[in-house]
């Protein structure tokens, strides 16, 4: 089941159609074609995946009179790490290629640093020549949205910018960079907008701002309040799986065994409890680090 972080990130990429096409070309520094038009397409690619895999979001860049398709860009936010994905990832590329018979990029969105370095990793598909490497919008790609006027001009960056850099000492600027920019918008975006960059923000910046908005501020919109509870839940397990994470490793290392980066990095980027619960079982006992991983594969 998608968490509400999930579902959050991936409508602000289907209400700014050109979000995907500009973190490609701004945030990455991706070759971008020149367009018209962008346009969310469906994302069910039934034909070939089985009915419950689907893109998140499919974005077409059209041009000319014909609105030919110049490119597709198949979003996927990835909060967690999913084995499937290195499988079913190049199946999204190819399906959207043939159905809209243009170029097709994979752009993977993360605000966890572990898992864009976990997104990143090449795909080898097994056929020659051909690996896949995804491109990753992770939290360093982000923009720090801080001026008036680039939220006004593009509010969904504003609200990615404040779930990516929420935590940090930019908060404050963030959120004040969104509020000059949230009367602009519709009332059920101005609604949820608010309460996302709100619920991203650190203590301090989310005080500051919701005096300014006014006394006893409540969140406004269902989809937001929903967000909130299920973020101080989300917040509080991924406490626990940061706690057991370091566990798994401290015991590594008081054992004085070397931990490889893909070590490291695949027991921090878990969202499984019970995995860490036998990593921890399991680092008392081995004696290389990469048996950690190995038994759990087996």
């Amino acid at each position: 089941m998608p968490s509400v972080t999930h579902e959050a990130l991936v409508e602000l990429f289907k209400n700014r159609p050109t979000l995907a096409a500009e973190m490609l070309h701004d945030a990455l520094g991706h070759p971008v074609p020149t367009f018209t038009e962008a346009r969310v397409e469906t994302s069910d690619l039934t034909e070939i995946v089985p009915s419950d895999r689907r893109a998140d979001v499919v974005v077409v860049l059209l041009v000319g009179e014909q609105q030919r398709p110049a490119m597709a860009i198949v979003v996927e936010v990835q909060l967690g790490v999913d084995p499937d994905k290195p499988y079913v990832w190049p199946v999204y590329v190819t399906q959207t290629r043939a159905r809209h018979r243009c170029p097709t990029q994979l752009l993977v969105v993360t605000i966890n640093a572990a898992m864009a370095r976990w997104s990143a990793r090449p795909i080898d598909t097994g056929h020659l020549g051909w690996a896949l490497t995804p491109l990753v919008l992770g939290p360093q790609g982000v923009p720090v949205v801080t001026d008036a006027e680039q939220a006004k001009a593009a509010p969904e960056v504003a609200v990615l910018s404040a779930m990516a850099h929420g935590q940090s000492e930019a908060a404050e600027a963030i959120g004040l960079a969104f509020l000059a920019a949230a009367d602009e918008l519709d009332e059920e975006r101005r609604a949820v907008y608010g309460d996302l960059v709100l619920s991203s923000l650190n203590a301090a910046a989310r005080r500051k701002l919701e005096a300014m908005m006014k006394s006893g501020y409540q969140f406004q919109s269902e989809f937001a309040r929903s967000y909130v509870a299920k973020g101080r839940e989300e917040g509080m397990r991924e406490g626990t799986l940061k706690t057991k994470a370091q566990a798994v490793l401290a015991v590594l290392e008081a054992r004085g065994l070397e931990v490889p980066v893909e070590v490291r990095e695949r027991v921090l980027a878990s969202t499984d409890l019970d995995e860490l619960d036998r990593w921890i079982r399991r680092a008392a006992v081995v004696s290389d680090a990469r048996e950690l991983l190995a038994t759990t594969e087996s």
